[in-house]
């Protein structure tokens, strides 16, 4: 009786996919669609990368180790296959700004006409407030802190477009101040965020919430198609209200939202080429996330991945030296079947990690701040790895010298030779049971033309601390191969093969 309720109840979760997949498929006329469009790729400005890394810090509360501490449709813009953005309008007449739309945030500002001391704001659309006949007052302050920088000025509420639809009585940051030079080279005026109001800087609905409570789409459900072939002028299409099934192939894989807040998943295994890594066996967390160029991981785990494609990022001279005193010994520990935990206090290089339970675990999940500490972890890791593969200790203190040597750089880039693109590995990883593959000319992203081109790891180290973390962040390398559904009204996301 009991296998017979399994299979019942299989059944109907097999049915409710279907059914689920069947409904989101709205018909063209019930979407919204937000176009979006390309720049041309431009070696000379390698800064856009770096520009929007400086979210990291702001959305998920940690440092990323390269900043200073502290449906309808809309069309997308693509700049050098790293950001993306989309024409929205503020007030009636609607005021015309260029937007990233980020599921990693919650908040709507664009700079204001009172920004009067900051230059980035005049490099950009201004919105003013006394030109709108919908415009009302609210004067709360607000602000927002960056990495390199803040942004701060008061809410505003007034009716924004968005497509053809026209969302009234929204709160938005009017941003008086832009505090860095990076906002003033970016290429957008201001963030539409697309995440959860648990993380809604004053607490406002964000305006996909009001879309939904305003009845402007029928369905609880947005998707983005993130064009990732950069000789095609189309960017891409945000779709509000549903699903466009011109935009993949096959079927969404569903997975519940773990988290409110950030559209937060479990996910799990990660295999370079078809050897797992073992970083994620027992689970980890991930962030689908529209507003990150790139796709972040732990610095352990993302140097692996960095070594086995041959990136070339800054070499530790620290990692060397602990790699040459103590590397012997951490393998003959871990051999002897030594809680991995215990083996970097047990050979004196950190003071305490009797807090630290799991096997693989995060570099920052040690309560200390002793960088050299910090390496130790990450050893045991990478030893780990290769002693499941049955590497001999001299093949492993090998490897261990070679991946010392591709630690990311001091802003996460690593480089790597593009003519060597058709021996690197595919990443793949196991989300809600299957496997997404990213093969290297989806995961590097190419700068420049001609003699002039270089290509760039679409992975950087980033470690998130308990409990938050250890956590992996799928920016626009891994939504443009696979598009992406955020279904509001189930709290799920789903990814397909993009067409």
């Amino acid at each position: 009786m009991g296998t017979n309720t399994k299979i019942v109840s299989l059944t109907s979760f097999l049915f409710s996919i279907i059914l689920l997949q069947s409904c989101l498929l709205a018909s063209a006329s019930d979407l919204l669609r937000i176009e979006l469009k390309k720049k041309p790729i431009d070696q000379g400005n390698r800064q856009t990368t770096k520009d929007n890394l400086i979210f990291l810090e702001k959305k998920y509360g940690f440092h990323t180790g390269r900043l200073k501490e502290d449906a309808d449709i809309v069309l997308l813009k693509n700049y050098m296959n790293a950001q993306y953005f989309g024409e929205i309008g503020i007030g009636t007449p609607a005021q015309k700004f260029t937007m990233i739309f980020d599921t990693g945030s919650s908040n709507l500002w664009v700079p204001s006409s009172k920004c009067y001391f900051s230059m980035a704001c005049y490099f950009h659309n201004r919105y003013t407030s006394r030109k709108s006949s919908t415009y009302k007052e609210d004067g709360t302050s607000a602000s927002i802190t960056y990495g390199t920088g803040a942004i701060s000025g008061f809410f505003s509420q007034d009716s924004v477009t968005v497509g053809d639809l026209v969302v009234k009585k929204q709160l938005f940051i009017e941003a008086t101040k832009e505090t860095s030079l990076v906002f003033a080279a970016a290429k957008f005026d201001g963030i539409l965020g697309l995440a959860f109001k648990e993380i809604s800087v004053g607490g406002v609905d964000p305006l996909w919430y009001n879309m939904v409570s305003q009845k402007l789409v029928k369905q609880q459900v947005f998707s983005f198609w993130l064009n990732r072939d950069a000789t095609n002028g189309e960017g891409g299409e945000l779709v509000f209200g549903g699903v466009d099934p011109n935009h993949f192939v096959g079927n969404h894989t569903y997975v519940k939202v773990t988290q409110k807040g950030y559209w937060e998943f479990g996910m799990g295994d990660v295999l370079i080429g078809k050897d797992s890594t073992g970083y994620c066996s027992k689970g980890c967390k991930a962030i689908a996330d529209s507003g990150t160029s790139l796709l972040t991981g732990p610095t352990a785990i993302v140097a692996e991945i960095n070594a086995q494609i041959g990136a070339a990022g800054a070499a530790s001279q620290e990692c060397k030296m602990l790699v040459s005193q103590f590397g012997p010994q951490i393998i003959e520990l871990l051999i002897t079947e030594t809680d991995p935990s215990q083996i970097c206090s047990q050979v004196g290089v950190c003071t305490d990690t009797a807090t630290q339970n799991t096997i693989i675990k995060s570099v920052v999940d040690n309560g200390s701040d002793d960088p050299t500490c910090t390496i130790c972890e990450m050893v045991v890791v990478w030893v780990q790895n290769q002693l499941r593969k049955n590497a001999t200790q001299q093949k492993i203190l090998e490897y261990l010298d070679k991946i010392c040597n591709k630690l990311p750089s001091p802003m996460g880039e690593s480089t790597v030779d593009c003519n060597t693109l058709s021996s690197m590995p595919n990443v793949t990883f196991t989300i809600g049971g299957k496997k997404f593959t990213l093969t290297p000319e989806q995961y590097i992203l190419k700068v420049g033309v001609g003699s002039m081109q270089q290509c760039i790891s679409g992975f950087t180290a980033l470690d998130v601390p308990p409990p938050r973390g250890p956590l992996w962040i799928l920016g626009d390398i891994f939504m443009g191969v696979y598009h992406t559904v955020f279904n509001y009204g189930d709290s799920t996301v789903g990814f397909a093969k993009a067409a």
